[in-house]
């Protein structure tokens, strides 16, 4: 099965929204719709398929703004992690700057812990638990396809930053290192922000690996 995959860049912060399904599925999963919801829906109208399910990674405001309005769109089920439920459901609260927003917020449909499988949109989904770049961040591994949607967690040529309420150095590194213990090198990490990578090309060149093999 050969995955199709839409990235859309959106937002002040550059956050990358997935929309992510078989090639040729009759369904499609949204991961972390941040921002720009007439954007996103207008994207997902293109594909000519149904929304499955959206997805969390985590629940900063770069990467939940527009989860309300194409959860109401499309009637799609959210899931959330469940760490971070009530961040979702009170965003701007948690929006640490001026200037962003306002962002309508949401009660979850379904939370997750990681460990659990997903099965939506002909997809087997693998829920990982990856912490320290927020307290309930998880990232989602598309079985059999060497693909990841790693939010926050791991960039191209960086990592997710630690200095936000919850945020830990050592347990993001712990994650990141599970992370490239049990994929392949050649899995494509599609992230949070900037360029689609893969593990092997972090593992090589990522100076925030580096340092933390020492």
């Amino acid at each position: 099965m050969a995955l199709d995959v839409t990235m859309l860049t959106v937002g002040q912060i550059g956050e990358n929204c997935f929309l992510v399904r078989p090639e040729g599925g009759e369904k499609l999963v949204v991961v972390d719709p941040g921002e720009e919801a007439d954007r996103i829906l207008a994207a997902i109208e293109e594909t000519g398929a149904e929304v499955d399910a959206i997805l969390l990674t985590h629940t900063h405001f770069d990467h939940v703004g527009a989860v309300a309005p194409v959860a109401r769109a499309t009637g799609a089920p959210v899931y959330v992690p469940e760490i971070e439920k009530g961040v979702l459901a009170d965003i701007m609260a948690y929006v640490p700057w001026e200037g962003f927003g306002p962002y309508e917020s949401y009660d979850a449909d379904e939370t997750l812990a990681g460990g659990e499988t997903l099965n939506l949109a002909g997809l087997e989904l693998d829920v990982i638990f990856t912490p320290g770049h927020s307290p309930g961040h998880v990232t989602y591994s598309v079985r059999g396809e060497d693909a990841i949607f790693s939010g926050d967690v791991l960039f191209q040529g960086s990592v997710g930053r630690v200095d936000l309420p919850g945020g830990d150095w050592p347990t993001l590194a712990d994650s990141i290192a599970r992370l490239l213990d049990s994929h392949p090198d050649e899995t494509v990490v599609h992230p949070g922000h900037m360029g689609i990578t893969t593990l092997g090309a972090e593992r090589a060149t990522n100076p925030f690996l580096q340092a933390s093999a020492r």
